[in-house]
């Protein structure tokens, strides 16, 4: 019998499950980034406010941000499909959208980023390729269910502001874009404790008030978009502090900031 049992002990030790064991779990999640070229890493003088984001967390940040990109062509290209198979529970994404979305993808010259006019169901076909289009609400909300369904938290961002002082004259009491209100639905038609939406496109006007026309207009050195490094860290530092004082309701991100959080309005 106790030969046996030696025996026994001796196989399990050389058994596939003991040679390799059910890897740990993480010890704190990953921010992953979604979004366009005002969020993605570029080319100097010009760079994407996610390239800042993680000087002001704790945990890591990936940036998955594509220059040029919308919610419709990210969808397209498998971008979304490409973040959602690197997540585990509990790791968060943000995205963010807009920039790139608006248009008819009706026409023969259908760029492959417009979306769909509506903020519900809406369909519509490409006079390019033929393909079917959705709204920007519907590739934004089943993008964020797809990462919830993988135990994630979802933020959901606004849009950045453009140039609000262009000329010397100040634009920022304007209507924002349609888009900043459509990531506000898609958060709320998602709903839950998993997903949250920062008005970013709000922080940044509001930065940039404070801030003043000099300031503001050296972060643009190429156009009225797209910010210079110095630029993109203040636009990161606005999305910080907009989470760091629940602008919009708390986000899974505020647990994660460094102290002391930059206040840039």
């Amino acid at each position: 019998m106790q030969l046996q049992i030696a025996l026994s002990l001796a196989l399990a030790a050389l058994s596939p499950v003991a040679a390799n064991p059910v890897a740990p779990r993480q010890s704190s999640p990953k921010v992953y980034l979604a979004g366009d070229s005002t969020m993605a890493k570029t080319n100097a003088p010009l760079m994407g406010w996610g390239e800042y984001l993680s000087k002001y967390l704790t945990i890591p940040v990936v940036n998955k941000a594509i220059s040029g990109r919308s919610a419709r062509s990210f969808t397209n290209e498998g971008r979304f499909t490409e973040i959602e198979k690197l997540l585990v529970a509990n790791d968060i994404v943000v995205i963010a959208f807009g920039h790139n979305d608006g248009g008819s993808p009706n026409s023969a010259s259908d760029n492959g980023r417009s979306d769909c006019p509506g903020t519900g169901s809406e369909v519509c076909k490409s006079g390019k390729t033929g393909e079917t289009v959705y709204t920007f609400n519907y590739y934004m909300e089943q993008a964020a269910r797809k990462f919830i369904a993988k135990g994630a938290k979802v933020v959901i961002s606004s849009q950045t502001t453009k140039n609000l002082w262009q000329n010397g004259q100040w634009s920022g009491g304007a209507a924002p874009p349609r888009f900043v209100e459509y990531a506000r639905n898609a958060a709320k038609n998602v709903g839950g404790s998993s997903v949250s939406f920062v008005d970013h496109y709000q922080s940044v006007v509001r930065t940039y008030a404070k801030l003043g026309s000099a300031a503001v207009n050296a972060f643009y050195p190429q156009d009225y978009t797209h910010t210079s490094l110095a630029g993109a860290d203040v636009v990161a530092q606005a999305f910080v502090q907009a989470v760091s004082r629940d602008l919009n309701g708390t986000t899974a991100l505020k647990p994660y900031l460094k102290n002391p959080v930059p206040t840039v309005w």
